[in-house]
């Protein structure tokens, strides 16, 4: 998955996405034209103040991607913005969160046989 680095890409999914916000997390989705799902990550200084913190954050949300066994539709931008709390959440919150997001966002896929295999 490729990273969303510069600041207008940023603002592009701010102005033109849709946003999901859960306990811990918002997302901002807008389809993009290339076939491969882009990610940025936010964490304001407002929400952290320590950067060990927000690194801290950011690492967490990066690895939950890369190594969630996720079955997103390609073509999306997705910047994930995080909320100000007490404290950081556990990995597992922050991967159920992510997870409740995507669904939300109507980006994961769902198998039939996984469906049926739930009920």
């Amino acid at each position: 998955m490729e990273t969303l680095k510069k600041n207008y890409e940023f603002l592009r999914v701010y102005r033109k996405g849709k946003y999901f916000s859960g306990k811990y997390l918002t997302i901002n989705v807008l389809e993009n034209a290339f076939l491969r799902n882009r990610v940025g990550i936010s964490v304001s200084r407002k929400a952290y103040k320590s950067s060990v913190k927000r690194n801290l954050y950011r690492r967490r949300i990066k690895e939950i991607l890369r190594t969630g066994n996720f079955n997103l539709k390609n073509g999306y931008d997705m910047v994930f913005v995080v909320k100000k709390t007490d404290e950081i959440p556990e990995y597992h919150e922050i991967e159920k969160e992510i997870v409740d997001l995507l669904d939300k966002a109507k980006l994961i896929i769902k198998n039939e046989k996984t469906d049926n295999q739930i009920d």
